[in-house]
């Protein structure tokens, strides 16, 4: 199997085995000449193991996943070690069947894309060793993706969408506000300053301990998270959002997840229930969280619109704002999102829910991007390393706190 270097930005010689019976194993027939570009996207940076193949015209031709996340319940959290191995059992699996799928052969391809940056140590390389023995074997361009370039680009491949305009990008791992100019031009307007909002509703579903709940099993936490919540009140709580008091656009969700966990753990006292119990307020609890984080992702939200238009950064009237990742899947969110959207004019974007989680098909069409823009693209890859922690664009968030924009009450009626 791959073997990865030690340190968190090993550079990878790729061996030509693992490629020769990769290639062997295909019976390619296919149905035309492709005369246009065409992308193989590869993604692995977190729990997720997914291929794609894009043309230019944005048709997804071909696509697999496999996805780690009932594994990674079980253990209660990501364990990087078991989803490294995870991805190197089913990578060439599930890029041949992408592949297979597509009726492209390799040679067919105009690049591959993987995602190098940012995300889990292990699982960028198990990716990046692995495209880079196609790359060698096949003599194609090489194409390293930012991960959330990737997911705030996925727009373009679902809807008209013309540079510029803003995007949220929300997840488990990750928490932003950016304008997008071009490709690969982003202005960052802020970021977690702490843990993302997919990795908090991830905690209180853990501490809630909904694995043991009966309508919430199989869900992922923050799926659980908002499931429950619809039988939940909650004005049960009253949790403050975060950094009220503080006017720019950066996040922070560290001090409400304590704020949470003492609510809990009043309960289980009040309730005299044991580890592993269901809480008989838990549904309460998960709505007053969920309300509590999209309060907060609103606010800041709002705020970043204002601060773009201010600085003629976006159109007065009619401008995007798009919300991607892994978390703008929540419905939940997505209204409040829509609230803001028309108090300032804006016009709402997500792409499908599909497309908001990690997946192939948004490495794919990055790749094609960028092919499109001339940018990015390596015909010599060698040195090439994975990044595990890299920021995206240019930072502008000191102006926007400089600016102190103060936001109008909004009534976030849900």
């Amino acid at each position: 199997m791959l073997l990865l270097s030690k340190t968190a930005g090993g550079i990878f010689k790729p061996s030509k085995r693992k490629a020769y019976t990769f290639l062997r194993s295909f019976n390619f027939h296919p149905r035309v000449l492709f005369l246009h570009k065409l992308v193989l996207g590869i993604e692995t940076s977190c729990d997720d193991t997914a291929a794609a193949v894009v043309d230019e015209g944005g048709n997804v031709l071909g696509e697999a996943i496999y996805s780690q996340t009932e594994i990674h319940l079980k253990a209660g959290g990501i364990i990087p070690p078991v989803a490294q191995q995870l991805h190197r059992e089913n990578i060439q699996r599930i890029v041949q069947e992408a592949l297979s799928a597509s009726r492209v052969s390799p040679r067919e391809l105009s690049a591959i894309a993987t995602t190098i940056k940012p995300g889990l140590a292990f699982s960028l390389g198990v990716g990046l060793s692995f495209s880079l023995q196609l790359v060698d074997q096949f003599k194609k361009p090489f194409i390293p993706i930012h991960h959330m370039e990737a997911h705030a680009l996925t727009i373009r491949l679902t809807n008209k969408v013309e540079f510029p305009f803003l995007v949220l990008l929300i997840s488990g791992g990750h928490c932003l506000l950016a304008l997008v100019q071009g490709v690969s031009d982003f202005l960052l307007l802020g970021k977690s300053l702490d843990i993302a909002p997919g990795d908090l509703l991830d905690k209180v579903a853990r501490r809630l301990s909904l694995t043991n709940h009966p309508e919430c099993s199989t869900l992922s936490g923050g799926k659980a998270i908002e499931h429950l919540a619809k039988q939940g009140n909650r004005l049960h709580f009253d949790i403050r959002p975060p950094m009220e008091r503080i006017k720019n656009c950066d996040f922070s969700f560290s001090g409400l997840q304590h704020n949470i966990d003492k609510i809990i753990m009043q309960k289980e006292k009040e309730e005299g229930i044991e580890k592993g119990q269901i809480l008989s307020s838990a549904a309460d609890i998960a709505a007053a969280a969920q309300h509590t984080t999209t309060c907060h992702i609103a606010k800041r939200t709002y705020r970043a619109i204002l601060f773009c238009k201010q600085r003629n950064l976006l159109p007065q009237s009619n401008a995007i704002l798009v919300a991607s990742g892994g978390v703008a899947s929540n419905f939940y969110i997505r209204r409040a999102l829509e609230i803001v959207s028309s108090a300032t004019q804006c016009t709402l974007l997500c792409p499908p829910p599909r497309l908001c989680t990690d997946n192939g098909v948004m490495i794919a069409w990055n790749g094609i991007e960028r092919l499109r823009a001339g940018v990015g693209i390596l015909h010599n890859p060698e040195g090439i390393r994975y990044e595990p922690k890299c920021p995206l664009g240019v930072d502008i968030s000191k102006e926007v706190e400089e600016a102190s924009i103060k936001i109008p009450r909004l009534k976030m009626k849900i």
